[in-house]
């Protein structure tokens, strides 16, 4: 059945055709912004299986308080990589912010994290591939061994640490090579090795 036509609506009349307008040269589109640089995927903490004994939960769960400023059984999200450390791991900042969702400077001092939301954090950085031992870091630093004798420049170490990777202040730098120079400025890279990895 055809639609009824509305009686009471208007009659169109039918437009008369514009006329053609020239063609206007095809401007080039505009250039495409670049893509932002995809941001690092952060951790599914959710999908850590924790493996620990129960000894090294109550060990863990210890030096976790010692880190506790408030009282709360918390910790500042900034204070996540010292505890690592004091538990004997060795992770990056990169690797901890990864950790922690790549929180913002503000969230890294104001946020806080539970023991048990710790513990999963604490897991996937020992389960990482991506460790390295006593050996990797002396082959590293035997790059800069010029004589071959065992030893490296203390200045050269001072700038490659302040200046490549994870880039340490002038005071942290001070504090790590404290008492490694030797008399002519050289540092012995196996046994400074074994500083940093005792710290």
């Amino acid at each position: 059945m055809a639609p009824k036509k509305d009686a009471k609506a208007p009659v169109k009349k039918a437009e008369p055709a514009k006329k053609a307008e020239p063609a206007k040269k095809a401007e080039p589109a505009p250039a495409p912004e670049p893509a932002p640089a995809p941001a690092p995927a952060a951790v599914d903490l959710s999908a850590v299986k924790v493996e620990f004994s129960a000894d090294q939960i109550e060990d863990y769960r210890e030096a976790f308080g010692l880190f506790d400023r408030v009282g709360d059984n918390k910790v500042a999200y900034n204070q996540i990589a010292d505890i690592m450390r004091a538990l004997g791991q060795n992770p990056t900042n990169k690797e901890v912010s990864k950790l922690l969702g790549i929180p913002s400077a503000e969230d890294m001092a104001n946020k806080r994290v539970e023991f048990e939301g710790f513990l999963p954090m604490l897991q996937s950085i020992i389960n990482s591939p991506n460790k390295a031992g006593f050996e990797d870091y002396v082959e590293g630093l035997r790059v800069f061994d010029k004589e071959g004798n065992g030893t490296v420049m203390g200045a050269e170490l001072r700038i490659v640490l302040s200046t490549l990777g994870e880039k340490m202040t002038e005071a942290e730098i001070d504090a790590l090579m404290s008492g490694q120079e030797d008399e002519n400025g050289c540092v012995n890279y196996e046994a400074f090795v074994k500083h940093i990895m005792s710290v």
